[in-house]
């Protein structure tokens, strides 16, 4: 990675965990990792996850249209950082997909871990409509035999020509593979963040051409 490319990533939880949790941290701390720190990682808490921290209470997930709400407030309070990117793990990923990137111009591409393309056992319905026209590049590292989005499921999808999936080897909604398949966490996440390192330069090069 170019030493004087400065990229900002906002990244979003999941819906069950919050920012500060395990997997969020192992992730956090490989792409600072494999940047060499040139990839400054912004977290944040939705606002239902803040109440659960703060009350210790199961609160469900809020509704889109407010998780998009705290993308909005959270995107302006980073917008003027040099090179910035948004995504997330699972329910953060897909609600980054939803935003209005045309009231968000700064933004200059997704990147997203375990995307849920459909609850586990049921069709997508009408959860990957807005996917067939995402206007701004995206990445999505998805498991192969993710329960919410396999290989198979993906093939048969019609997606918009903005989209990259780096398919990562047995890995399951968290891209963890199974130990018969001689693959480990660390690995995966190694090589998804290898991936996002690679698509972030290659949006930041297209783009200032």
């Amino acid at each position: 990675m170019a030493t004087n490319t400065k990229i900002n990533y906002i990244l979003a939880h999941g819906a069950g965990a919050p920012s500060n949790s395990e997997w969020m941290e192992i992730l956090t701390k490989t792409i600072k990792s494999r940047s060499k720190n040139q990839i400054e990682v912004h977290r944040f808490n939705f606002d239902y996850m803040e109440r659960r921290l703060k009350e210790n209470k199961k609160y469900p997930p809020d509704r889109m249209p407010k998780l998009l709400q705290k993308w909005q407030e959270v995107i302006k309070h980073h917008i003027g950082k040099k090179n910035l990117f948004i995504g997330g793990k699972s329910m953060g990923g897909r609600s980054a997909s939803l935003l209005d990137f045309e009231r968000f111009k700064e933004v200059k591409g997704i990147v997203n871990f375990g995307f849920p393309f459909h609850a586990p056992g049921k069709p997508p319905g009408d959860r990957i409509n807005h996917l067939k026209e995402l206007s701004v590049p995206c990445l999505i590292n998805q498991g192969e035999r993710d329960p919410m989005g396999n290989i198979e499921d993906i093939k048969s999808y019609e997606l918009s020509g903005n989209i990259s999936l780096n398919y990562l080897a047995d890995g399951n909604h968290d891209l963890k593979p199974r130990v018969k398949s001689g693959k480990t966490l660390e690995s995966n996440i190694n090589e998804a963040v290898d991936e996002m390192i690679r698509f972030m330069m290659k949006v930041i090069n297209k783009q200032s051409v």
